[in-house]
């Protein structure tokens, strides 16, 4: 693939991963690399305020005014929030980065080597001559199991919706054409045939009659009715369906459990902190620096004896030393 050639980046929180395409000769986006995602903040779902701490979910549009190689978090590339979708939804918030350091309030942290090759690829695009590149953000990898478990989610119509313009990719790797019409996102619009004017996509006003690129629409509602038997036989077997909220801020991929522990606490901002996560039983009483120290640190900083059958985990933690 040629250096300057355009690139594409896909993130999905629950798997802590971004994942860079790279566009081949013939047009088509190719897998370059996964990356581990160091450090994502806030729970799945999308940002809708400026201080909730979510992770942007959505089609964005980098540009090269978005490039940031003075970052305090060694180098920064600002996914776009908010986009036109964003806007017509009334959500708000500012300075939503892909960057270094690991450390994130809101944003998608690597490591700094990571964010080096990242910005690297993005850059090389921007001197060829290419004005911009595409972030798709999900949840999680927009699969029928995935959805399934997650189906008692408030977000998951925002999901489906979002499913939409992975299918198109997925089924063809060319970067979708995204707009927003009617406050939803709207992919691969045309103008129906023998149509005089072009397409004028407003993101607050009802939706202009278009038609979805024929080649793509095939091959995407093929991939969506495979996937929606696979779903609706996954809810026939009453497949365990995940938590609303996990109740911690965010994630980190597994690399980096052992290298950067503790990073991942308790969610900070409601409604993510009134939920606490979805535990094993564990030990409540560690002299030798078991689970319980390791996930709650000084909280539990001296011996605590619980009656099990008597508490939950809820009230253990609520009444601090007292069960």
């Amino acid at each position: 693939m040629p250096k300057y050639s355009p690139i594409l980046v896909r993130l999905f929180k629950e798997e802590a991963e971004l994942e860079v395409r790279k566009q081949h000769t013939n047009g088509r986006f190719q897998l370059l690399k996964i990356y581990p995602i160091c450090r994502w903040s806030g729970d799945l779902g999308p940002k809708l305020q400026e201080g909730d701490r979510q992770a942007p979910e959505g089609f964005y549009t980098v540009t090269p005014e978005l490039m940031n190689p003075n970052s305090n978090f060694y180098l920064a590339i600002n996914v776009g929030y908010p986009n036109s979708f964003d806007k017509a939804n009334n959500r708000d918030g500012s300075l939503l980065m892909i960057h270094g350091d690991c450390s994130s309030s809101g944003c998608y942290a690597m490591t700094d080597e990571q964010i080096s090759e990242i910005y690297s690829l993005a850059r090389d695009l921007f001197l060829g001559g290419r004005p911009s590149f595409q972030v798709q953000a999900y949840p999680f990898r927009l699969t029928p199991a995935n959805l399934a478990r997650h189906r008692n989610s408030p977000n998951l119509a925002f999901w489906k919706m979002l499913k939409i313009g992975n299918d198109h990719f997925e089924t063809t790797h060319l970067e979708p054409k995204v707009d927003v019409c009617n406050r939803r996102y709207v992919f691969d619009a045309q103008p129906p045939p023998n149509s005089p004017n072009p397409l004028v996509f407003n993101p607050t006003d009802k939706c202009p009659a278009f038609v979805v690129n024929p080649k793509i629409a095939r091959r995407a509602l093929e991939k969506k009715r495979t996937d929606e038997l696979e779903y609706a036989q996954l809810l026939k077997d009453n497949v365990p369906a995940a938590p609303i909220y996990s109740g911690l801020d965010g994630g980190m991929n597994k690399a980096f459990l052992a290298q950067f522990p503790g990073r991942v606490t308790l969610a900070k901002v409601l409604p993510y902190a009134s939920y606490l996560p979805q535990l094993p039983p564990i030990p409540w009483v560690d002299n030798d620096g078991s689970l319980t120290s390791k996930w709650f640190g000084t909280l539990f900083s001296k011996p605590i004896v619980c009656d099990l059958a008597r508490t939950s985990f809820l009230s253990s933690v609520l009444a601090g030393r007292q069960c």
